[in-house]
């Protein structure tokens, strides 16, 4: 930049390397001089876009992908990106368009699937998440978030055991998948195995000692076999790790 202040692929790289220290607003800084002096690259807004989503500026996020996309309409990382933001901004449907877009430029998208599965369980569209989740995990079988996130749905639609075999089969891809051994605890809960609904919560709370829904679910499974002092050291937890958690009151 010294030896040449128009070199915008300089300012591009130089933000990437502040991104990657979380210097967001040194990294907008930047991308903004590569816009400037190149105001027709859609990298440059997209990572922009990042640097501000991470700052929790959705609205600045979403315009920075808009117009990355305007620049280059197939450039599926702008929509995915854009789609996030949107469910930030608890705009589902329009989160879902954007996946939508995502899976329409790249059949083969499995976080596109993926996301769009989150959004339509979010809008208790069950089995249309469910089929989305099962997409993203014919295109990659070792998707455990797919696994667990149609384990979870499953769950809703009172499929217990359907959703433990999900849950099951993202621990066995990765043992420490914390959320997969907590939605499998409340399959089990829900069909009446309280001991294996604690072991399952007390694996989660072993892999994220932080984990207070964890903690509050285990409190009430405590509550339910009668262990009163155990619920009363769980909830305790709970509140210590998120005092704003109603439940644990």
């Amino acid at each position: 930049i010294e030896k040449d202040p128009k070199y915008a692929e300089a300012y591009f790289n130089r933000g990437i390397a502040k991104m990657n220290l979380k210097d967001y607003q040194g990294a907008i800084s930047d991308f903004s001089m590569a816009i400037k002096i190149n105001p027709e690259n859609a990298d440059d807004y997209d990572f922009r876009g990042v640097a501000k989503y991470r700052l929790h500026d959705y609205q600045g996020a979403i315009a920075d992908y808009s117009k990355a996309i305007k620049i280059d309409p197939k450039d599926d990382d702008a929509y995915n990106n854009r789609g996030s933001a949107k469910e930030d901004l608890q705009d589902y449907r329009g989160a879902i368009a954007d996946y939508s877009k995502v899976i329409k430029i790249d059949p083969y998208a499995e976080v596109g699937y993926y996301n769009r599965g989150n959004e339509k369980g979010i809008l208790k569209d069950y089995r249309g998440a469910i089929a989305d989740y099962s997409k993203a995990i014919k295109i990659d079988s070792k998707d455990v978030e797919a696994y667990c996130g149609r384990g979870l749905t499953k769950n809703e639609l009172k499929d217990y055991q359907g959703a433990i075999e999900d849950c099951s089969k993202a621990i066995e891809i990765n043992p420490k998948y914390a959320e997969a051994y907590f939605n499998r605890a409340n399959a089990k809960i829900n069909l009446n195995d309280y001991q294996g609904g604690i072991t399952d919560y007390s694996m989660a709370i072993e892999i994220n000692p932080t984990y207070a829904d964890a903690y509050c679910n285990r409190g009430k499974t405590n509550i339910a076999l009668q262990n009163h002092q155990r619920a009363i050291e769980d909830y305790s937890m709970a509140v210590e790790i998120d005092p704003k958690d109603a439940n644990s009151y």
